[in-house]
Parts: C-alpha cells; sequence; structure tokens
C-alpha cells in the first residue's frame, strides 16, 4: 500500500506522527512534523471510536494536505493506533462514546491503606493501654491504708543509704473467717515485730525477731488524733513489748519509738499486717513449702500437718505461723523459730521465676500487699513501695539472716512467762546491725586485710602505751548530745585516771566521727587514750598537739555524733557476735 493509501502523502505513516503531549500525557496526531506542539490539553482520542460517529468526530479522524483536520477511514484490515501511553502507565479506562474521558485521581496503595490503619490502631491500644495502667495503679493507691509516723521514723528509706523497716503483725481479728484467732476483743498488739536491716551495699540483711513477751520500757508517743491533733500518750515501765500498740490507743509510730529505745535502731519505715495479710499473700504467690520435723497437731491454731515438706497457704499458713503449743519449748520463741522458717519460705517463692515471670501473680500480689498492709505515711503510694521492693530485691538470700534478740527468762518472775534482755548478748547484737555488719560471710573481712588504709590505723594502736596519768588531752563537743564533754571530762579524771585533762567547750564544727588528735611526740599518750575509751585506729589523727591552759602540749579529743556516752566503747565491731542464727536461703525444719 502507497503512502496516500495510508491516509498520508510525502512517503510518511500517520502512525509516527502521533506525539505525546506533555501536559494530557497523552499521544495526539500531528499533521506536520515541524508544527508546534500545542500546550493546552486537547481531548482524549480513542481508536474504539467508530466512522459512524460523524464527521470530525469519528475515530480514524484524518487530515487534509491544507492541514485541517478531516474524517478518514481505515484501510481494510488496518486499524488506526490507539493513544500511546507511557511504558509502565496504567491502561487508561475507556470513556463513554461521545464524551472526553478524565483521568482518574490517583489511589492509595493497599499497603499504605494498612499502614494507616494499624498505625491509628496501635495507637489506640498504646493509649488505651496507658489509661488503664494509669485507672490501675490509682486502684492500688487507693487500697492502700497508712498510719502517721508521728516523727518516730527517719523520714523514710534511702536508696544511698542502709535501709531498716519495721514490720509488724497484729493479733487483731479483722477479716472474714478470722473469728476463731487471738484473744477475743484484742485492740491489735504487736504479736509479732521483726526489724528489717539492708546493708548499704545491700550484699546482705538482718531480720531481728523481738519477742512480743520481752520486757521493755515503753516511751511517751506523740500520737496524730482523728482531727489532726496530737496527744501525748504517756510511757510505762517495765511492760511487755507487745503493748506498744493497740495498748492506751498506741499506734505504730509508738513501737517505733519502743524499737528505738530498746535498740538505738530508729526505723525508716513501718508495716503492718493482719491475719488476713499472711492469707492472700501466700495464696498470692500459689503457697510456700515448709518442713516439718514432726506430726504438728495444734488445736489453737488449728493446724494439722503431718511431717515432711509441706505445701501451705490460706488459712494453713495462718495456722502455721500462729503455732506455738505443738513446738519447740511450746513458748512465744518457739512460735518466733517457725515464723522464720516461714519467711524464709516466702521470700524464696518471691523471688523464684515462677513468681516472677507470672503476671498473674505479680497482679495479685500487688492486689493483695495493698489490701493487706498499713504503710507510714511516708510510704504510702505504690511508686514508692516499688522503689523500697527494688532496693530489697538486690539482696540474695543467702546473705539474708534471722536472728533473735538475745533473752533469758525474767528472774523477777516464779512462773517463767516473760523474758529480759541477755546483757552479754544483746548489746553487741544491736551494735552490730547499727554499724552494719553482716551477720554472714560476705567478703568485706577479706577486703579490709587487703586495704592498706585499714592497716595503717590498725598500725597506730600497736607501741608503747604511756601510764593514764600521763595522758594530756582537752575535750571538745563536736557533735554529741549537750554536757557529753564534761561527762566524758569526769569519767576520764574519776574512773580512767586521766587526771590532766580539761574541758574545751564546743569543736568548730559537728562531726560525725569522734576523733583524737596528736603529736608525734604523743604517740604513747594516744594509744593509752584509745584503749581507755574504745577507740579504733581510725579515729586517731597523727597531726600535732596544742597547748593547754597550762602551757603544756596536750591532744584534742573532739566527741562526735557517734559518741555513745562515758566508758562506752567507740570501737565499732567487725564481726557480728556468735548468736543462734538462720540465713533465709536455707530450709529449717520445725520440731
Amino acid at each position: 500500500m502507497d503512502a496516500q493509501g495510508r491516509g498520508r502523502a510525502d512517503n510518511i505513516d500517520p502512525a509516527d506522527q502521533w506525539v505525546l503531549n506533555p501536559n494530557t500525557g497523552e499521544y495526539e496526531l500531528r499533521l506536520s512534523a515541524s508544527a508546534p506542539q500545542s500546550t493546552v490539553p486537547g481531548p482524549r482520542r480513542s481508536a474504539s471510536r467508530g466512522a459512524g460517529a460523524g464527521a470530525g468526530a469519528g475515530a480514524g479522524a484524518g487530515a487534509g494536505a491544507n492541514g485541517t483536520v478531516r474524517s478518514r477511514t481505515a484501510a481494510p484490515g488496518r486499524n488506526v493506533p490507539g493513544p500511546r501511553r507511557r511504558r509502565g502507565a496504567p491502561a487508561p479506562e475507556d470513556p463513554l462514546p461521545g464524551r472526553r474521558g478524565r483521568r482518574q485521581p490517583p489511589k492509595k496503595s493497599k499497603a499504605k491503606k494498612a499502614l494507616a490503619w494499624t498505625g491509628g490502631t496501635l495507637a489506640f491500644i498504646v493509649l488505651a493501654a496507658a489509661g488503664a495502667a494509669y485507672l490501675y495503679i490509682e486502684h492500688l493507691n487507693n487500697n492502700i491504708a497508712s498510719s502517721p509516723d508521728d516523727g518516730a521514723s527517719t523520714g523514710g528509706f534511702s536508696k544511698d543509704k542502709a535501709i531498716n523497716i519495721l514490720l509488724i503483725g497484729t493479733d487483731k481479728r479483722t477479716g472474714a473467717g478470722n473469728e476463731g484467732y487471738g484473744d477475743a476483743g484484742s485492740v491489735g498488739h504487736a504479736d509479732t515485730t521483726l526489724l528489717l536491716h539492708v546493708s548499704k551495699d545491700r550484699t546482705n540483711g538482718t531480720v531481728l525477731s523481738i519477742p512480743r513477751d520481752l520486757i521493755v520500757n515503753v516511751p511517751d508517743c506523740p500520737t496524730t488524733q482523728e482531727d489532726g491533733s496530737t496527744r501525748v500518750i504517756k510511757g510505762t515501765q517495765n511492760v511487755r513489748f507487745n503493748t506498744s500498740l493497740g495498748q492506751d490507743e498506741r499506734t505504730p509510730s509508738c513501737t517505733m519509738r519502743t524499737v528505738t529505745e530498746l535498740t538505738g535502731i530508729t526505723p525508716d519505715n513501718f508495716m503492718v499486717a493482719d491475719f488476713n495479710a499472711v492469707k492472700t499473700l501466700t495464696s498470692a504467690v500459689g503457697g510456700v513449702d515448709v518442713c516439718l520435723a514432726k506430726d504438728i497437731k495444734d488445736p489453737d491454731s488449728h493446724l494439722d500437718l503431718k511431717k515432711g515438706t509441706r505445701h501451705i497457704q490460706g488459712e494453713t499458713a495462718l495456722a502455721f505461723v500462729r503455732t506455738r503449743h505443738a513446738v519447740g519449748f511450746g513458748g512465744d520463741l518457739s512460735r518466733i523459730a517457725l515464723q522464720q522458717q516461714f519467711l524464709s519460705a516466702l521470700m524464696r517463692k518471691l523471688k523464684s521465676n515462677d513468681t516472677l515471670t507470672s503476671p498473674t501473680k505479680m497482679i495479685k500480689l500487688a492486689e493483695a500487699g495493698t489490701k493487706a498492709l498499713t504503710v507510714d505515711s511516708k510510704l504510702d503510694s505504690i511508686g514508692k513501695l516499688k522503689d523500697l521492693g527494688l532496693e530489697l530485691g538486690k539482696l540474695d538470700t543467702k546473705n539474708l539472716t534471722f536472728v533473735t534478740v538475745p533473752v533469758v527468762d525474767n528472774p523477777a518472775e516464779k512462773v517463767k512467762a516473760t523474758v529480759v534482755l541477755n546483757q552479754s548478748q544483746a548489746p553487741q547484737v544491736f551494735q552490730a546491725i547499727q554499724d552494719d555488719v553482716s551477720f554472714t560471710a560476705v567478703k568485706q573481712q577479706e577486703k579490709e586485710k587487703k586495704d592498706a588504709a585499714a592497716q595503717a590505723a590498725a598500725a597506730r594502736l600497736q607501741g608503747a602505751k604511756s601510764e593514764a596519768s600521763e595522758v594530756r588531752v582537752r575535750v571538745l563537743n563536736g557533735g554529741a548530745p549537750p554536757g557529753s564533754a564534761q561527762e566524758t571530762l569526769s569519767w576520764l579524771q574519776n574512773t580512767a585516771g586521766v587526771e590532766k585533762s580539761e574541758n574545751g567547750g564546743n569543736a568548730p564544727a559537728a562531726l560525725s566521727k569522734t576523733t583524737l588528735e596528736y603529736g608525734p611526740e604523743q604517740a604513747d599518750q594516744a594509744r593509752k587514750l584509745a584503749e581507755l575509751m574504745g577507740l579504733s585506729g581510725t579515729a586517731m589523727k597523727p597531726g600535732k598537739s596544742v597547748t593547754n591552759s597550762q602551757g603544756l602540749p596536750t591532744m584534742t579529743l573532739t566527741l562526735g555524733k557517734d559518741f555513745k556516752g562515758a566508758g562506752v566503747s567507740l570501737t565499732a565491731p567487725t564481726k557480728a557476735p556468735d548468736v543462734d542464727k538462720s540465713t533465709a536461703d536455707k530450709v529449717q525444719c520445725a520440731k
């Protein structure tokens, strides 16, 4: 077929005249190779429009030699090419006959739609979870009951100091199912009291059990009343320790003051638990395992268990910790040993993966703990309890020691019903806790042996010592209670034989530790005074002497905040006293 028959002269195929209009993205027929492309979008053409549609509107429209658009019919057996499209572009939809085609708006990809939907859903879930978490925390906060500390505490535990928490279990019959326990009509005495001490470095801890029948002096107790006023509840002398709570409307803050009076240790916080706490906490963790060396049947506590390892919780757990007549000598001290075994088992269960990795148990534990415990006003939120829990969680159970206050039978009683302090052991136990000394074999002692400073301090105590009559010293008060300098001076002159001593008044600044400064020529005198005062080598400060009121060189003894009284040794123990004890990692069987 020649060029004319193909619809175009000059040997040019019309199909080669289809060019792309950049404004429309469509191919258009141009009759002249040199004619410029129109910048105005033209109508979309479609090969589907037939000749019957009319001149100038039919498919296969051509142009004459003069450049005018004319109708043409496709040659037999040949179709006019449709509009060309860019490679990779989607095929345009065919417009309705007689109507111009319109470009379709771009559609969002399915992937983008899915991403947008997922992002919105995740945002909703996060917000919902955050809201639920907030509401749950508020719920737990509302569970917590608190009681004022009335200034009896240190003001709350600190993360950078040793921690002392007073745990009080009352015999008040609160809660359903507890009518058969405890003394009828009890106001809630301090039936079980433990002082939990955790070392500053969190490597070890001590649980000190205080017998309820220990004879103590309960001090005067300023107590906040319901109307916000303060009433001082008068103290009592030579009474059972358990009367420090409940008796005469005493609150837990009074038990704190009694513990401080007894041990010299001021608790940071307190927690009070009733019978329900034992039942709900053990149930929350799924029970604990205890060991019995014999069958135990106690009608008073309702405990009936065969010997061997037994899994207990709820009512049985409460009966276990209350049993005393069927174990040991049948008294409160025998029950304390049973309670220590129970607490060891509970500690092991709390720190086990079985509990820590179970969201269900952790939620039950949070519910039970916040409902069953009454805490002091410095510990009355989930945030504070969580911080305390994190600190206690650092403790390894193998370095948590259970100790009971050393006691002896009350010599004033014919029928033995109460106990008094064992004066040869109890002060040592209290002092060890005050000085943060571990009752377990931690590496502190080995570290001290290798410490050069410790060796140098020990060396200061070695060597010749002067006679007491040759010692010259002036005494200053640098943080000890008022009158301590004069008290020490009287003791030195009248008891220790240090007659060349004088009161130097108040020191320029307060010191946390008592110090003894001396010149090189007074080393012998310093060693003698250290021996008399019970000073450690670290308290001795080689330096220079000063002049006393007679113009003679003298040493300077500055009493610090650690001063405990004239004649009381200031040497901190490096080893805990040898007393009966057990550790939380070992299973003890009740006998």
